[in-house]
């Protein structure tokens, strides 16, 4: 199967040049920061998730992929090769993710990546899917008072129309670490509701945006997704410190982790980044077929 990686280097003077001619105001740090830590992503997919045979890494333009990507085995998907030309340039996560099943290639299973889920322990394929289904916890919410809430009640919505039935007013949201996906799904839930995700992409974040769980919202709705916890670890830097992160690297109690970025002087950061990359060197020395 096939796993995707969306990833954003905000230090490409390209790529910033785009974004602040398009928003029209200085980056935000905490979301486009790049932490150095692609390359082990891809170390523990090769390592740990040895079921993945090849990665599409979706970038906004070439001179944001690293030079030690390995081309024959990561497909490098540009926002132009997916994403209509009149919605681009696109700095918002939630548009980029509606139009991945685009990418030319997939295979029916894949799983879907932010950059910030590690696999981090050995994985089963059926810790994904199971007897054509998709595997992620989901949980049930009324109250969407954040972005990020009306963006996943927006999706939960939107899947149910597609399905031919009336938005709720409790919503689902799946579990958040990397999404194991069906690519029929994901095409006739696109192909059902494509007017309304055309009228809602957006360059930037808005409210009505719907995001990735529209498609395991609607594999959750037609019966194709098994509501069962991946084995994960979240990790806040607001929450957690740095050393709790790096212990738990090198020594793990679940299979996969997210890393949330926060806001942080630029000090903090390097220092933080530096003792982050220390700990994934010593949990994964050994280059991947994923790099030259």
């Amino acid at each position: 199967m096939d796993a995707i990686v969306t990833y954003v280097d905000g230090l490409d003077p390209l790529w910033q040049k785009d974004y602040e001619s398009t928003v029209g105001k200085k980056i935000l740090d905490k979301r486009f920061r790049d932490w150095g830590t692609l390359r082990y992503q891809f170390r523990g997919m090769d390592r740990f998730m040895p079921f993945i045979d090849r990665i599409h890494l979706v970038v906004a333009r070439e001179s944001q992929v690293p030079d030690w990507v390995n081309r024959e085995t990561v497909n490098v998907v540009l926002h132009k090769d997916i994403i209509p030309a009149d919605i681009l340039p696109v700095f918002n996560s939630c548009t980029i993710e509606t139009f991945l099943p685009r990418i030319q290639g997939l295979t029916e299973e894949f799983i879907y990546f932010n950059d910030d889920m590690y696999p981090v322990a050995p994985c089963e394929e059926r810790d994904f899917f199971r007897d054509g289904k998709g595997v992620i916890g989901m949980s049930r919410h009324i109250f969407c008072g954040s972005l990020y809430k009306k963006q996943c009640k927006v999706s939960s919505d939107l899947a149910l129309k597609a399905l031919g039935r009336r938005g709720k007013l409790c919503f689902v949201r799946p579990q958040h670490i990397c999404s194991p996906m069906l690519l029929s799904s994901c095409k006739a839930v696109s192909a059902a509701v494509e007017d309304e995700i055309m009228a809602r992409a957006s360059r930037t974040r808005t409210p009505d945006n719907p995001n990735q769980y529209l498609f395991l919202d609607y594999m959750y709705y037609s019966g194709k997704l098994i509501g069962e916890r991946i084995s994960n670890k979240h990790f806040s830097l607001a929450a957690h410190s740095i050393d709790s992160i790096c212990e738990f690297i090198r020594r793990p109690s679940t299979k996969l982790a997210c890393i949330n970025d926060v806001h942080m002087d630029n000090d903090k950061f390097l220092s933080c980044r530096e003792k982050l990359l220390a700990a994934f060197e010593d949990a994964l020395p050994e280059k991947s077929r994923f790099e030259l």
